[in-house]
């Protein structure tokens, strides 16, 4: 039966905002559900199969409430309320929003997005360690950092340790000029820069000077033990095992520690072992040791982010399979030889 249709009585600032431009993200939503959606003098009429309906319904009342909160609705939050809504996942978007972590300088709030990040949040309050495992833009650095500085200025921890290694992403930088500081702070960049969005350059710099806090590269946590702090680990796929190893034998009493890692774009040697996946092995089943997985339905970047990150992954999927075809076919023509 495909004729059942629903009305629904939404405030016109609402309905522009969720409409988008030109009525895209409405099309969108057409367009996934197989239903149609009609504005007439401020109702808005769905019609369609009624299962695909009612989950429209669900969506568009789900992104009513995130602008009734004073969201601005961007095409991230409508492909993920859809994502939701053919999971049936109802509230969930409205749940999300709730959950404030903090403001950045300029008053905008810094929220979970998904529901993998939630998880993400979620596990950071409860453990003493965490591990946040996932694709470029999912939020693993930022969030991290949003919860250290809420911390830091709850006083739940005296000061902020940033830290990541510093190798080359395929470029050699040692001869450039200028001296230690000059050559490891590129590597350090994406830090500074959310420290600055959220703290604002003025307390950052003040925090600083004090030694509150410290953006340093992991070679420097060597032989230190780091007490009432909270410390983030970046780019964790570039450590060593022993770096690894060093780096989590730092940790002192009153430190919270998040340890952020892309295990697809390691910058390692290709007969170096990542430190990020020997720790994941080895402390899987400790307690307070939490392990997050965030996917590409977790991007929240721009939305070709997301298609490209899912590309790769099918891709290097593919190439994975036929890497173990070689080896088992190399194997067999071992046996076959030995016989």
């Amino acid at each position: 039966m495909d004729d059942f249709t629903v009305r629904l009585d939404l405030p016109a600032q609402h309905m522009q905002k969720i409409f988008g431009a030109q009525d895209a993200y409405v099309k969108k939503l057409e367009r996934d559900f197989g239903v149609s959606v009609v504005n007439r003098n401020g109702s808005i009429t769905i019609a369609g199969q009624e299962d695909m309906v009612r989950r429209a319904e669900g969506v568009l009342r789900q992104l009513a409430v995130l602008s009734d909160r004073g969201n601005e609705i961007e095409e991230q939050s409508v492909d993920y309320a859809i994502t939701l809504g053919m999971e049936k996942r109802e509230n969930a978007l409205e749940e999300m929003d709730s959950d404030c972590i903090c403001h950045t300088v300029n008053g905008k709030p810094i929220k979970p997005k998904t529901l993998g990040q939630k998880a993400y949040v979620d596990a950071i309050r409860k453990n003493m360690i965490v591990f946040g495992v996932g694709p470029a833009g999912t939020g693993k650095t930022y969030l991290a950092m949003a919860m250290a500085i809420t911390a830091f200025k709850n006083d739940e921890v005296g000061r902020i340790i940033l830290t990541r290694p510093a190798i080359e992403a395929g470029e050699k930088l040692g001869f450039l000029p200028g001296d230690l500081q000059s050559k490891v702070d590129p590597y350090l960049r994406p830090l500074y820069d959310a420290l600055y969005q959220i703290m604002g350059a003025e307390s950052f710099l003040k925090n600083m000077e004090k030694g509150l806090i410290e953006v340093a590269p992991l070679a420097y946590m060597r032989g230190r033990t780091l007490d009432n702090a909270y410390i983030i680990l970046d780019e964790a796929q570039n450590t060593t095992p022993a770096q690894m190893k060093m780096f989590l034998t730092r940790i002192g009493f009153g430190s919270k520690v998040v340890v952020t890692g892309d295990v697809t774009q390691k910058d390692l040697p290709p007969d170096t072992k990542s430190g990020l996946d020997v720790a994941t092995k080895v402390l899987r089943s400790v307690d307070g040791i939490s392990f997050c997985s965030l996917t590409s339905k977790d991007v929240v970047r721009h939305p070709l982010v997301q298609q490209i990150v899912k590309a790769y992954e099918t891709y290097e999927a593919k190439e994975n399979a036929r890497s173990r075809e070689r080896g088992r076919e190399k194997e067999r023509t071992r046996r076959i030889r030995r016989q």
